[in-house]
């Protein structure tokens, strides 16, 4: 059995995770408007535990599966290596899945993708990110509502097009750390920006020098020649690390902008998703009293009161 496959049966295994709770937290109902308030506003945090713990189900869920992979082979997860959950038993590049937590009520997928591509040229791997919320939007345990599934190279492919804009904005892959212990090893693509304004002289001669590297000179390439032209580049200039990078939500991946999309139209105990981020966005709390009166799991709301959030 190939790469491929193992990949594509493990993602048939990974379906069962939609609609299902998980027990790793539960919130607890809130008692008054104030709690309500407070947990609307931090629930979002909560992504990198259910993150671990998706991870850790992924692995179980797979297993659990034996007799779909060759013998005498098991899923682990990895931290922090990449990905997070990889096939062992198997020659390289072993097939493995990295997930992302999102969960919608958030401002923005706010995990992040560094991994470079010449990194990623010596792995099989795929990217998953798991949508969830809390089974009563702000209180209960987190409930997994959909997965997206991307190719991991795709997934830096995409990024590094969105971002890379030299002379102003500029991707560098890691340099060749293998003789390195493990922990010391850099597999991460770095961003770096100009440090001299755009109207200024040092910019415009940078301008020229990229424009004599010929038409493609700002389609990123992590070949090692057009790296060299990128590291003369930062030789003559002043530049600074940018750590505001490589978060999933703003690399403009087509298949991801749609997954986002459909899930913000997802039925959530009796509205969109995007209804409930709606009422978070205008700080009006009144569709959440539902949680503090009466049963939680009963929907008390209005339709004229959706009917004034949705048109917002």
């Amino acid at each position: 059995m190939d790469n491929i496959s193992i990949l594509v049966m493990a993602m048939k295994v990974l379906e069962d995770l939609k609609g299902r709770t998980l027990d790793v937290v539960t919130i607890k109902k809130p008692v008054d408007l104030q709690s309500a308030i407070g947990l609307s506003k931090i629930i979002s945090k909560l992504s990198p535990l259910v993150g671990n713990t998706i991870e850790s189900i992924v692995a179980q869920d797979l297993n659990s599966q034996s007799s779909l992979w060759p013998a005498g082979c098991k899923w682990v997860r990895q931290d922090p290596d990449f990905p997070d959950v990889v096939l062992t038993g198997v020659a390289e590049p072993r097939p493995g899945l990295e997930v992302k937590a999102w969960m919608p009520l958030a401002t923005e997928i706010t995990g992040r993708f560094r991994d470079s591509q010449s990194t990623l040229k010596y792995h099989s791997a795929k990217v998953v990110v798991v949508c969830w919320l809390p089974e009563y939007v702000i209180a209960g345990s987190p409930k997994v509502i959909d997965i997206f599934v991307c190719d991991a190279m795709d997934f830096a492919i995409a990024r590094d097009k969105h971002y890379h804009n030299p002379p102003w904005y500029v991707l560098r892959e890691p340099e060749d750390t293998a003789t390195r212990t493990k922990n010391l090893q850099q597999k991460n693509t770095n961003a770096f920006v100009f440090q001299h304004p755009r109207d200024s002289d040092e910019f415009r001669e940078a301008e020229a020098l990229v424009a004599s590297w010929g038409t493609d000179a700002k389609i990123y390439r992590s070949d090692p020649e057009y790296q060299a032209l990128l590291a003369d580049l930062m030789g003559r200039f002043q530049y600074r690390g940018e750590t505001n990078f490589a978060k999933i939500d703003r690399i403009n991946l087509a298949s991801l902008e749609e997954f986002k999309t459909r899930m913000y139209r997802t039925k959530f105990i009796d509205r969109p998703i995007q209804s409930w981020r709606a009422a978070l966005r205008r700080k009006d709390i009144h569709p959440f009293l539902q949680f503090i009166e009466g049963d939680i799991s009963s929907t008390l709301l209005s339709r004229s009161l959706w009917d004034e959030i949705e048109e917002d």
